[in-house]
């Protein structure tokens, strides 16, 4: 049994509409998990029912084989970093991080030595004696981790910590958290709607829409082999356009156009998709013998070391980037080429 287990959670708030609907997810000791999904999908829901800040209406809620469905929240023994940081403007950073530890009436030579040693692995050490508001936000974060930490919890949970950081910040407060979070082995589950921000740091991927989780894998595998057209949309798939299955890995358009595919999928009707990265375009004089489709530039934008051209064909409007070696114009004849091992078909 894993570490973590959310077992056909449901969650309504008037009994009707649904926000969770039969969720499960499993999490294994020591993975840092992320919740991703747009807003609306049931994110903090989910992260708010393992806190212990919402009773789900059914299904339960374990962690290390121990039900804590119906536990209070001051019982969970779980460390939380909010959006905001919350820390006591009154207390000095060193104050910060041990109120947890007051709280619980711990001996202060053991209090001293825990707030030390978080304190160090944080990089806060320099700055104990200090006040919140004589900190970047940056720090004030760490201090936030710091407090979450020291308390040794069986699980941390991270509800958009950086959302209110500039993206430089961002950028390096991620990868703290990271290295912190695989310092202690500690299990954690981390929100967001931002996906790069979830792939840096993520052991494992929930993404979810409208109160279910689509796909749950490694961030690799989503971001190779998406399973649904939500999901692919979600992680930046841009062309969509409708397949049928004739054979084994071949796959027929609405004009006609064969398609081979090396991605297995479940026979019938189904949605082709590829990033606009990975379609190559050529002067329509280039011939291909597979997987190849015609078309008229419509739109061209400058996107730095490329362009990206809006491609009008039979089987709908193609996206694809293009390197500025060779440069097309708006109205040029062109052919697409889906290269088979690149075509995901959902």
């Amino acid at each position: 049994m894993s570490y973590v287990e959310l077992k056909d959670i449901r969650v309504s708030y008037d009994n009707k509409n649904n926000i969770l609907k039969d969720l499960n997810l499993s999490i294994e000791k020591g993975e840092l998990v992320s919740l991703l999904g747009p807003s609306g999908c049931g994110k903090t829901t989910t992260l708010r029912v393992i806190a212990g800040l919402i009773e789900p209406n059914d299904g339960e809620f374990l962690v290390d084989n121990q039900n804590l469905t119906k536990v209070p929240v001051h019982k969970r023994e779980f460390g939380m970093v909010f959006q905001s940081y919350a820390l006591f403007p009154h207390l000095t950073i060193k104050e910060n991080v041990a109120f947890g530890l007051k709280l619980r009436k711990e001996k202060k030579n053991s209090i001293d030595k825990k707030v030390k040693n978080i304190l160090e692995i944080t990089g806060l050490e320099a700055l104990s004696d200090r006040y919140p508001k004589q900190l970047s936000g940056g720090q004030r974060q760490r201090v936030a981790l710091a407090r979450a930490l020291v308390i040794e919890p069986k699980l941390l949970l991270l509800d958009e910590p950086l959302s209110n950081l500039d993206a430089k910040l961002r950028l390096s407060m991620r990868i703290e958290i990271k290295r912190i979070q695989s310092q202690l082995g500690i299990t954690s589950v981390f929100v967001t709607h931002d996906q790069e921000e979830c792939f840096s740091i993520s052991d494992k991927v929930a993404v979810m829409n409208k109160g279910v989780i689509e796909q749950f894998d490694t961030p690799e595998e989503i971001y190779n082999n998406p399973k649904t057209e939500f999901v692919a949309r979600f992680i930046g798939f841009e062309n969509f356009f409708d397949l049928t299955q004739t054979e084994d890995w071949k796959y027929k358009a609405v004009d006609g156009t064969v398609f081979t595919s090396n991605r297995e999928w479940e026979p019938g009707k189904g949605t082709g998709t590829i990033r606009p990265d990975d379609i190559e375009i050529a002067a329509k004089a280039t011939q291909y013998t597979t997987n190849s489709v015609s078309g008229v530039i419509k739109v061209r934008t400058f996107l730095g070391k490329s362009y990206q051209y809006e491609v009008e064909t039979s089987i709908g409007t193609l996206i694809a980037n293009r390197a500025d070696d060779v440069v097309y114009q708006v109205g040029d004849a062109v052919t697409l080429s889906i290269p088979a091992h690149k075509l995901i078909i959902v």
